[in-house]
């Protein structure tokens, strides 16, 4: 049995499998690995429970199988090629032998500094290789790895190291993006003030720039690796359910929910989907532009592409530094095959026209894909016409960070595609329709809210330190199915369109942000009585923030600029840039029920310009304030600069 399927039927043929018999069908994909010690019951648990366990009894290490066994087989391969920010500078190209060896020596330092199995590690790092090198050094010692995106503030990360009780953050001087400096450093050093779990800061130095280094605290990563040269690391022998790692996601409550995934489930299906959605071949140079912060970059830079025994890329920088082709220029010089990017990004370039990629040969692509959120019909043609000059299929993936891979595509040119639509789901994945009572809608032509009847291997097994609170957001919505909280349409040919989010999160750049969570931080503000926010449609990033905040006082137009300047220096100060709205409006009041909840629904619609037909206001508890809000915003916005 192959990883990759090779033909529609065959991909019709694993469908009816994987719904007939899914234990056999998982069995006989998670027989391509190496095992220390075969799974006694493939899978136990719910959906209905959301206490689903996977490979039971199965011992394994995932960097054995994306590293040990292709260090063996094809050691002299490039796993790893790096592309700095600046293209004068030096990049790098490990093989597999060189980053088994770097993973090792890493893994002995981490062992020979008291970092034993289950303990917690903090990355807050740039997209170099030490990233890559540290992530997988953590997961052969055992050790439970957490990513933190490096533009999240000081205050963020802090709250990350707290949940996770992290004792090692691992980060670098600055970071390089385009020509903007990032202090990461300093940032760590702020928000350690606040973290006295945290023993060991190991510290890459990326640029020349000083920074303060504790003796007693901190160490540079160059000496700390040297400690791990020549000493033994072998793979820690891991339960299939023991955590690989916890990545934070933020939800409908202030406070990020840290996603667990597990050694045995999340191995075997991003190993999979990887295989059959990007079509790879041995050989093939593969490139997701994204960053290792978020899911993406763990699950399609990192595990499954080395899984595969892939030849993966990681770029420093970002798509329009030096100039507007430089994704272009580094899919020519690297001759790159499967390009994987987000809809902001190709949104982005496609305002500069269709010169910057006419400039450079990209006759070596053979599958586009998109990932973060829906991409629009505009883009989806410029991306397939211009980039991929009509002859590389797109997939266009719909997945989450709780589902560990991606869920619904096409797998490279194997399957149907149309524009703007995820398309089928791989093999294995059994998406449905509900309406809002839990019924579900059968056949075509039809929209309602996208849950997951059946379930998969690299499913959430919980978030960190609070179960309940998995179970509350995605099994008991809808008991028996996961809830994704999203809507979705199947057409008149059974292909999903994915429509957006049902709940309260917004989705910015493919990056999701809780509202409340960013409330909470336009509250610091010393202006901000109150706050919602909502999201909009924006050309580039596909939503934007907008913010109605509550003064303490009237404002004139003077003070309101001021204000402004306030409540984005809170969210950037609570979460980081990334969460900035877009708009800031200052109202008198907001649209409550009686019981005090916000009707966002409202909210929406002004924020998008749709002054009428706001359905039923009778539950508010003043109706008055809608028509306030609605005059206020006709007559102008406070955009954010």
């Amino acid at each position: 049995m192959s990883l990759r399927l090779q033909s529609f039927k065959e991909y019709q043929e694993a469908q009816r499998t994987a719904k007939n018999d899914p234990d056999g069908f998982w069995d006989g994909i998670a027989s391509q690995f190496q095992w220390i010690k075969p799974h006694h019951q493939t899978r136990s648990g719910s959906l209905q429970g959301g206490d689903l366990k996977w490979f039971v009894g199965g011992r394994l290490n995932i960097t054995v199988n994306a590293l040990d066994r292709h260090a063996i087989e094809r050691g002299n391969q490039s796993a790893i090629i790096w592309e700095p920010n600046d293209p004068n500078h030096l990049g790098q190209t490990l093989s597999y032998k060189e980053l088994y060896e770097r993973v090792c020596d890493m893994g002995a330092a981490l062992r020979a500094s008291g970092v034993q199995k289950g303990d917690r590690v903090i990355l807050y790092m740039p997209m170099t290789p030490e990233l890559a090198v540290s992530v997988l050094a953590c997961a052969r010692i055992g050790a439970i790895h957490s990513v933190v995106f490096a533009g999240f503030s000081a205050q963020a990360l802090a709250d990350r190291i707290q949940d996770a009780g992290a004792t090692v953050v691992i980060t670098a001087n600055e970071g390089r993006r385009g020509l903007k400096i990032v202090p990461l450093k300093s940032t760590v050093d702020e928000a350690l003030e606040h973290c006295p779990t945290v023993q060991l800061v190991i510290v890459q130095r990326v640029t020349d720039s000083s920074c303060a280094m504790q003796v007693t605290r901190d160490v540079w990563f160059s000496e700390f690796l040297n400690r791990g040269t020549g000493l033994p690391c072998p793979a820690e022998p891991m339960d299939a359910e023991d955590p690989l790692f916890i990545l934070y996601t933020s939800g409908s409550t202030g406070k990020p929910k840290g996603v667990v995934h597990t050694h045995g489930g999340y191995m075997v299906y991003t190993a999979y989907s990887f295989a059959n959605v990007f079509q790879y071949e041995r050989g093939d140079v593969y490139w997701c532009t994204a960053d290792i912060g978020w899911i993406t970059g763990h699950s399609y830079i990192i595990y499954g592409p080395l899984l595969n025994g892939a030849t993966t890329m990681m770029f420093e920088g970002i798509p329009t530094y030096p100039g507007p082709d430089r994704f272009w220029a580094i899919c020519a010089k690297h001759k790159v095959n499967q390009f994987y990017t987000a809809p902001t990004a190709i949104r982005a370039l496609m305002c500069h026209g269709e010169a910057p990629v006419q400039a450079h040969d990209l006759s070596t692509l053979k599958v586009l894909g998109t990932v973060g959120e829906p991409i629009n019909e505009e883009a989806w043609h410029w991306y397939h016409d211009i980039v991929g000059q009509q002859k590389c299929p797109i997939v266009d993936t719909w997945w989450q960070t709780e589902t560990g891979g991606i869920m619904l595509s096409g797998l490279g040119s194997l399957s149907p595609q149309k524009p703007a639509h995820a398309g089928l789901p791989l093999p294995g994945i059994d998406p449905v329709l509900l309406n809002p009572d839990g019924t579900e809608l059968q056949g075509d032509d039809v929209e309602g809210l996208l849950c997951i009847s059946a379930p998969w291997p690299s499913i959430i097994r919980t978030t960190y330190g609070d179960h309940e609170r998995c179970l509350n957001t995605y099994f008991r919505p809808y008991p028996g199915y996961y809830f994704t909280g999203d809507g979705a349409r199947r057409d008149a040919d059974g292909l999903i369109r994915v429509i957006g989010r049902v709940d309260d999160v917004i989705n910015v750049s493919g990056h999701r942000f809780g509202t409340a969570e960013i409330e909470s931080a336009i509250n610091e503000a010393s202006i901000a009585v109150e706050s919602a926010v909502v999201g909009f449609d924006h050309p580039i990033k596909g939503q934007a923030i907008h913010a109605f905040v509550i003064s303490e006082s009237a404002l004139d137009e003077a003070q309101k600029q001021v204000a402004i300047g306030d409540v984005l220096e809170a969210v950037e100060k609570g979460i980081g840039k990334i969460a900035k709205p877009a708009r800031v409006q200052f109202v008198q009041g907001l649209p409550k029920t009686r019981s005090g909840k916000i009707m966002r629904r409202i909210l929406r619609k002004i924020a998008s310009g749709e002054f009428d037909q706001f359905g039923d206001t009778s539950t508010l508890l003043d109706p008055s304030v809608v028509d306030s809000i609605k005059i206020d915003a006709q007559t102008t916005w406070f955009t954010a600069p």
